[in-house]
């Protein structure tokens, strides 16, 4: 069975790893007195409909809470390796997120990890168990920085909250 084109016409957007800056999106301060981070190259901020597309990379031993996002998320590791809740996974790992579902907490693996992530609907996060990523940076001697400043666009609202949120 043939289906019509959709009435919409639009065109394909093209974009390079090295097209847009690199926005530092969280800070910490590990044992040694080194900042780590995890870093963020938006490819795609859409507003009609809402979905993101970037390619994240997190500094080695860099620690995320446990969280959700407001849209349906997909992750792929490219690179490194995440361990979450205990279990390491390596490139080639692919992650399906549910609006609704949470994941964390996380760590990057000692060279690091980078993530392709695309989010379907609004892909700011939710925070998911304050306490258990208090105690698990305490366990690890991670202090927790002020969220960086992010540029997002003029309609989507930064809503990180504190250095321990979102």
């Amino acid at each position: 069975m043939e289906r019509d084109r959709p009435e919409v016409r639009a065109e394909p957007t093209f974009t390079h790893l090295d097209d847009g800056p690199w926005q530092r999106v969280r800070a910490q301060r590990h044992p040694d007195g080194s900042e780590r981070s995890v870093w963020d190259r938006w490819f795609v901020i859409g507003r009609e409909p809402q979905y993101m597309s970037l390619l994240s990379r997190w500094d080695a031993g860099v620690v995320v809470h446990r969280h959700g996002h407001w849209g349906h998320q997909v992750i792929y590791v490219t690179r490194g390796e995440v361990t979450i809740d205990g279990r390491a996974y390596g490139a080639g790992t692919h992650i399906d997120l549910p609006l609704g579902a949470s994941i964390g907490p996380m760590a990057a693996g000692p060279d690091g990890v980078d993530m392709l992530e695309v989010t379907w609907g609004d892909p700011r996060s939710w925070e998911a168990d304050r306490e258990e990523f208090v105690r698990l940076l305490a366990a690890r001697g991670i202090e927790p920085l002020p969220n960086p400043p992010i540029d997002l666009p003029e309609w989507l609202e930064d809503q990180r909250g504190d250095h321990l949120t979102r």
